[in-house]
C-alpha cells in the first residue's frame, strides 16, 4: 500500500494500531467485568427479595388502620426506591383490590393484576412466604405483612423493579465505553497524524535537499526546524552539503584541468573499457579515430569492436600481460609512437589508456639522416679511395711517364675539390641553420648573371647532346639587394640537376619574366627540364635536408640531398620564393621569385 511507504504513514499506522489494541483489549476486560459484576436476574431476584424484606419488616412499625396513613407510608416508601428504580404496594388482606394502579417514578405504568394475580396473594396470605414472579419487563417480589404481637399475617408488601434497568446500566456502560473509545481513537489519530507530520516534516525538507543535490545543486540547505536529534541531523546534513560541495568543486576543478591539459596536448589520448569500448578521447584522438574508421581494414575488421584495427593486438597485449607496453605503428603513410597501460579497478583490469604521437616527420627525418650518412659516407669513401690509390701508384713510382703522373695528380686534385665541394655545402647548410650564413648584398646585374650561367653550362649541355634555350624577357634586369655569388651558387645547383637528370636529345630552357606577388613587382625565373620528372609523393619534401628522390630521378649519379635546401635557404635570404611543379615522364620546372622594382 502507498500508506507504508512513508514514514508518517508508518508511525500513523503504527500509533493507531498500538490504541486500537489498548482499547480492544480494555473492552474485553470491560465487558467481560460489567458481565461478571452487575446483577444477573436471578441476583436481581434475590436483591429484590431481600430488599422487600427489610420493607416489610418496618412497614408494621409505621403502618395503622387509617388508610391515610397507610398512602403516606407508600408515598414515602415509593419516593425513596425511586433512586433504585423500585416502586412498592400495600395490600390489605381483607381489602384485596387487584385493580389498583401502581407507578413507576410517579408515572402510573399500569395496575396491581399486571405484575401480580390475587391467586398468588393468596398463596402469600395462606402460606406467610414470599412469592416472587416476573411478568413481561418487571421482576415482583411479594412478602407478608405482619403485625408485630400476633405475628399475624394482614397484608403484603408488593415490590416490583423493571428488568430494563440493570440491562439498561449495563447498556449504558458498553455504549459510554464505546463512545469514549471512538472518540479518544479519533483523537489519537488526529494528534498522532499532526505531531508525526510536525516530527517528519524536517525529514521531509531533508530528503528533498537529497534530492536536490543528487540533481546538481550543492548549495542547497536545510533550515533546523528544532533542537532535538532532528534538529542535529540537519545541522550535520548542512555541514555534509558544505563539504561535499568543496569536494565538488575541488573535483571539476581538477577535471577541468585534465581535460584542458588533455585537449591542448598535441598527442591523442584514448581510453577503453575492459571489452574495448572508446570511454573517452581528447580532440586529437577523436580526429584519429574518424580518420581510421574511415580505413577499410578488410576481413581483420571485427563488426562492432570499438578498438581501431591498428591498436586491437597492442589492446589485447596489455589486457592479458596488464603492464605498460610503448611500440611503434605504421599505418597507411604515417608513423605513431603509441604507448598504452592498462587501467585498475580494485586490483582487476577495467581498461587501457593509449597515447599516441605523430612520429612520421620525425621518423621521416631520421630516415634522412641515415640516409645523409650512408650518401656523404660513399661521397666520401670514394674520392678517399681514389685519393689513397693514385697517391699509392705516385709513390711507387708506377707512372713511367711524366704525362702518365701527370694525370695521375689531376685526378688527385679533381677528387680533392670534389671532396671540398662537399665539405663546403655541409659548412653553407649548418651556417644557414643557425642563421649565420655570410651574404654580401649589393645592386647586382641579374641579366649578365643569368647570361654566364648560360655560357658556362652551354659546353656541357652540348657534350650530353642537351640543348640549352635561354627566353630572357626582362632585358637588363638588376636587383638592388641581393648577393651575386649565391644566386650563382643557387643558379648552379639548379643546372647541375636538370643536366644530371635529362636525357640526351631533350632540352633544358632558362626563362625570366616580371610578375606581380604580394602587392610587389617580382622577377620569375623558370628552369625548366624535360627529365623523368618527380614523383608527387616527393614534391614536398624536395626541400628538405638530406631528402633524396633519385630513386625516381636517377641515371647512375648520386648526391648527398643538401643542395635543393641550400638553393632554398639562398632564395628565402633574398626574400624570395622557390617553387617547383613536376610530372612524371615530363619534365620538371623550378621558378624562382624575387622582388624586382617598387611596390604596385
Amino acid at each position: 500500500m502507498f500508506i507504508f511507504r512513508s514514514v508518517v504513514g508508518k508511525l500513523w499506522m503504527t500509533i493507531i494500531g498500538l490504541v486500537a489494541v489498548v482499547l480492544i483489549i480494555l473492552g474485553l476486560f470491560l465487558f467481560k467485568y460489567i458481565d461478571t459484576s452487575f446483577p444477573r436476574e436471578h441476583e436481581q431476584e434475590q436483591s429484590l427479595s431481600r430488599l422487600a424484606g427489610e420493607i416489610a419488616k418496618e412497614a408494621h412499625r409505621h403502618v395503622g388502620t387509617e388508610s391515610d396513613t397507610k398512602e403516606a407510608y407508600v408515598n414515602s416508601m415509593n419516593e425513596l426506591l425511586v433512586a433504585q428504580e423500585t416502586g412498592m404496594a400495600l395490600v390489605d388482606r381483607n381489602e384485596v383490590d387487584t385493580s389498583m394502579p401502581i407507578s413507576y417514578g410517579g408515572t402510573k405504568i399500569g395496575i396491581l393484576d399486571d405484575i401480580m394475580h390475587q391467586s398468588d396473594l393468596q398463596v402469600v396470605f395462606a402460606t406467610g412466604k414470599a412469592v416472587s414472579k416476573s411478568f413481561g419487563e418487571y421482576f415482583a417480589v411479594v412478602v407478608p405483612l405482619k403485625n408485630g404481637a400476633q405475628d399475624e399475617t394482614i397484608g403484603a408488601i408488593v415490590v416490583y423493579q423493571s428488568k430494563k434497568s440493570v440491562e439498561d446500566t449495563q447498556l449504558y456502560v458498553k455504549k459510554l465505553f464505546a463512545l469514549v473509545s471512538f472518540i479518544g481513537f479519533l483523537l489519537t489519530t488526529f494528534f498522532a497524524f499532526f505531531l508525526i507530520t510536525r516530527i517528519t516534516r524536517p525529514l521531509v525538507q531533508l530528503k528533498q535537499a537529497a534530492v536536490d543535490i543528487t540533481q546538481g545543486e550543492y548549495g542547497i540547505r536545510v533550515a533546523p526546524l528544532t533542537s532535538d536529534e532532528i534538529g542535529e541531523l540537519a545541522n550535520t546534513f548542512n555541514h555534509m552539503g558544505e563539504r561535499l560541495e568543496q569536494t565538488v568543486k575541488a573535483l571539476n576543478h581538477e577535471t577541468e584541468n585534465l581535460s584542458s591539459v588533455l585537449r591542448s596536448m598535441a598527442d591523442a589520448v584514448i581510453s577503453f573499457d575492459a571489452v574495448g569500448n572508446v570511454v573517452f578521447t581528447n580532440p586529437q584522438g577523436e580526429v584519429l579515430l574518424e580518420e581510421w574508421r574511415a580505413i577499410q581494414w578488410g576481413d581483420q575488421e571485427e563488426e562492432g569492436k570499438q578498438v581501431p584495427e591498428p591498436l586491437l593486438q597492442l589492446f589485447e597485449n596489455v589486457a592479458q600481460a596488464t603492464k605498460q607496453i610503448t611500440t611503434k605503428l605504421h599505418v597507411q603513410n604515417g608513423v605513431w609512437s603509441v604507448t598504452m597501460a592498462p587501467l585498475y579497478s580494485q586490483e582487476a583490469v577495467r581498461g587501457a589508456v593509449a597515447v599516441l604521437r605523430d612520429v612520421t616527420e620525425e621518423h621521416r627525418l631520421d630516415k634522412l639522416r641515415k640516409d645523409f650518412v650512408a650518401n656523404v659516407s660513399h661521397e666520401l669513401r670514394t674520392p678517399l679511395s681514389m685519393l689513397q690509390g693514385y697517391s699509392e701508384a705516385l709513390l711507387d713510382d708506377i707512372a713511367g711517364t711524366p704525362e702518365e703522373r701527370q694525370e695521375l695528380a689531376q685526378v688527385i686534385h679533381d677528387e680533392s675539390l670534389r671532396m671540398g665541394r662537399l665539405v663546403r655545402d655541409l659548412l653553407d647548410l649548418a651556417r644557414m641553420e643557425a642563421g649565420h650564413m655570410e651574404m654580401s648584398f649589393r645592386e647586382t646585374d641579374l641579366d649578365g648573371l643569368l647570361k654566364r650561367v648560360y655560357r658556362k653550362f652551354s659546353v656541357l649541355c652540348k657534350e650530353r647532346g642537351i640543348r640549352l634555350n635561354a627566353d630572357f624577357r626582362v632585358p637588363n634586369a638588376n636587383l638592388g639587394n641581393a648577393d651575386e655569388d649565391r644566386l650563382e651558387q643557387v643558379l648552379t645547383n639548379l643546372m647541375d640537376n636538370a643536366i644530371r637528370h635529362t636525357s640526351s636529345g631533350a632540352e633544358i630552357t632558362l626563362r625570366t619574366f616580371t610578375v606581380m606577388a604580394k602587392g610587389t613587382r617580382c622577377i620569375q625565373i623558370d628552369l625548366e627540364d624535360q627529365g623523368e620528372g618527380i614523383p608527387p609523393g616527393d614534391l614536398p619534401y624536395i626541400f628538405e635536408r638530406f631528402y633524396k628522390a633519385d630513386k625516381a630521378r636517377t641515371r647512375g649519379t648520386t648526391g648527398t640531398g643538401i643542395g635543393l635546401a641550400i638553393v632554398k635557404n639562398i632564395v628565402e635570404a633574398h626574400q624570395g620564393m622557390i617553387q617547383v611543379k613536376s610530372a612524371l615522364g615530363k619534365g620538371t620546372t623550378f621558378s624562382i621569385v624575387l622582388p624586382y622594382g617598387e611596390e604596385a
